[in-house]
């Protein structure tokens, strides 16, 4: 394949949206590179073809009035269809390419990889940012665990029914507060499954992952947590994922605050779309790094901080839900994280 050297994005059709079609998309869209320019299946329903609707890049049913309306540089065919390969030879535009048989199963399989590669990153990331809340979960646990023990060593002497009954209520909560740490803990880090798509009430999900980003002890004592909920529909989509999404936003948030200030989580739909904003009243960010911090790497932090992946991983997993994040920040009065994401189509 020729390539054009003077251009600077290769304008891209993919040909087949099941599951080889999507993974090409979830890669694509990632590259800066490339732009997918049109989408198509013959199955109207086909994931692939969701997911392009939500990112916004045309979609049909028929392959040939798609290669004939969109300029594309190449054409992915990926729907194993030889009739359809022989017919794309004579309606392709002169300077286009086609990818397909085995090169087409290549760049799938590459995708696949490149896919494991990026699930393996997201569960790093996890671990990562349970690390930076070790110290605060540590100190929340001894708390009922100084209470157990306290109250079991008082039981060796107590002979007073009602003071033995009130010392097993207290050992009993502190033992249900302890699992319920350990539940949350389990219940981020384990590792999530791209198959486990399910509906996701993001109210919910911002409450959870404050209750991740409060095990930080200094944030439950000088940070006031404002919540602007509105009443929005479902999304469809990785609950683990999502939640990982907004516990990292969270937690730089209270991070960027230095345990001090105002952390305002709000929500809305307009549009086909769910608004989630996290806004601090940190020092904010600096103009000239608002184009890349989500670039893989990139931190302010001191060494050992923080990896530089946590707002990437943010963005690659906003994005393959077929939404978007930005940021607004103005120095002195903090960052405000915009996450936009499409609503569940209830047929």
């Amino acid at each position: 394949m020729r390539v054009d050297l003077a251009r600077s994005t290769i304008r891209v059709i993919i040909l087949g949206a099941g599951k080889g079609g999507t993974a090409l998309l979830e890669l694509f869209t990632r590259s800066p590179d490339v732009e997918v320019v049109g989408m198509t299946d013959l199955n109207p329903d086909a994931p692939g073809l969701r997911l392009a609707k939500n990112l916004g890049i045309p979609t049909t049913t028929d392959a040939l009035a798609l290669i004939a309306e969109r300029r594309a540089d190449l054409i992915v065919d990926v729907t194993g269809d030889p009739k359809l390969g022989a017919q794309l030879v004579q309606h392709k535009p002169p300077r286009a390419e086609i990818l397909g048989g085995k090169a087409a199963l290549l760049i799938w399989k590459l995708a696949q990889h490149e896919q494991d590669l990026r699930d393996q990153l997201i569960q790093a990331e996890k671990l990562a940012c349970i690390g930076t809340l070790a110290s605060g979960i540590a100190h929340e646990i001894n708390n009922p665990l100084y209470t157990i023990t306290g109250l079991s060593e008082h039981l060796r002497e107590e002979t007073r029914p009602e003071v033995i009954r009130d010392y097993v209520e207290d050992i009993i909560k502190s033992g249900r507060r302890i699992a319920d740490i350990v539940q949350d803990l389990n219940a981020f880090a384990r590792r999530s499954h791209r198959e486990e798509q399910c509906n996701v009430n993001l109210n919910h999900t911002l409450d959870e992952a404050v209750k991740m980003a409060a095990r930080r002890a200094t944030m439950v004592d000088q940070i006031k947590v404002v919540t602007q909920y509105g009443d929005v529909p479902p999304v469809r989509g990785n609950a683990d994922e999502l939640l990982q999404v907004f516990v990292n936003l969270v937690t730089n948030a209270v991070q960027a605050m230095e345990g001090q200030g105002t952390l305002t989580l709000s929500t809305s739909s307009a549009n086909g779309f769910v608004f989630t904003t996290i806004k601090d009243t940190g020092p904010g960010i600096p103009y000239n790094n608002l184009n890349q911090i989500f670039d893989p790497f990139f931190t302010t932090k001191e060494q050992g901080k923080g990896t530089g992946l946590g707002l990437h991983i943010v963005r690659d997993i906003v994005i393959q839900h077929g939404g978007r994040v930005t940021v607004d920040s103005t120095l002195g009065q903090g960052a405000t994280f915009t996450v936009k994401l499409p609503v569940l189509q209830i047929p």
